[in-house]
């Protein structure tokens, strides 16, 4: 899990260079969001396709209205992640998507039959006022754009829907099937918004790190769903959040990013919420488990 959020932390930070609005990298071209989820999707779907057709799994799998929804969702909740990396410091970009846990949660209670406890409802409440203050800064003023911040939370909240799907698929079709279908439903849409919005030829190192991004996100997979197959989710899951201290670190180091006192705080409480919400869930499996 470790590996897993080292290699999605190197993506943001891909990400967040190639879509840099303060012109940091002059050398490096400033790309569209789009184009951005294009090359990782496409790199991902040729990896994908290749461990199909080795292992000669049925290439559309069964479950096919839920594995679309998976592919929607997921295409759609990345590409708006890709916007408010561009557009917000790395780390507050990165703990909203944290968001998306509460969301799963909550979807769950309609599409997996999840029961909540009361006190979930908490964690959920205390995570939400961490969004709600994270962007106010001196003297009660918003200190970034509320509009990027509400992406954001979309963002998690299509990623929410995108992991009930999985769940719906899990014991229909195999892990890389669910997989695939991520860049194989965003892959020709992006093309397309890619090529009728603003399109931009790569050009030397640039195509190393648009590969990169692609090849990091499907390590980062791959080792994520190894460590929940060989732990507990109770013991691998609080390392995944290692990663918003990795936002944190990149952002000073790189991106010149100082976070306020609010934003601080709100990051905090998302953490708080989003692990105590975890921490919960975790031993109710675990006290089911040994009934």
């Amino acid at each position: 899990m470790l590996l897993s959020s080292i290699s999605f932390a190197f993506v943001n930070l891909l990400v967040k260079i190639l879509s840099d609005k303060n012109n940091l990298f002059p050398t490096i071209q400033n790309y569209p969001e789009f184009e951005l989820v294009f090359f990782r999707c496409v790199v991902s779907l040729i990896l994908c396709i290749a461990i199909i057709k080795r292992k000669k799994i049925p290439f559309f799998g069964n479950n096919k209205k839920w594995l679309l929804i998976r592919g929607f969702a997921g295409a759609t909740g990345l590409t708006l992640f890709f916007f408010t990396l561009a557009n917000l410091p790395m780390a507050i970009a990165t703990v909203i998507q944290y968001m998306s846990p509460v969301f799963t949660i909550i979807f769950a209670i309609y599409l997996n039959n999840q029961k909540v406890n009361k006190i979930q409802w908490l964690f959920f409440f205390i995570a939400m006022i961490g969004v709600f203050i994270i962007g106010y800064g001196k003297g009660g003023e918003m200190e970034f754009d509320p509009f990027w911040i509400l992406i954001g939370l979309t963002s998690a909240l299509f990623s929410g829907i995108a992991y009930n799907a999985i769940i719906k698929c899990k014991n229909t079709d195999a892990p890389i099937t669910v997989v695939m279908y991520f860049p194989l439903v965003a892959a020709p849409i992006t093309f397309a918004l890619m090529v009728l919005t603003n399109f931009i030829i790569p050009k030397g190192v640039e195509w190393l790190l648009l590969i990169s991004i692609g090849v990091l996100t499907q390590i980062a997979q791959v080792c994520m769903t190894r460590a929940f197959n060989s732990e507990s989710a109770s013991k691998v899951t609080p390392i995944k959040y290692i990663g918003a201290i990795y936002a944190v670190l990149i952002g000073f180091f790189v991106f010149d990013e100082n976070l306020s006192f609010f934003a601080s705080i709100g990051i905090s409480l998302i953490l708080l919420g989003v692990l105590l919400n975890t921490f919960f869930s975790n031993l109710k499996i675990k006290r089911r488990s040994n009934f």
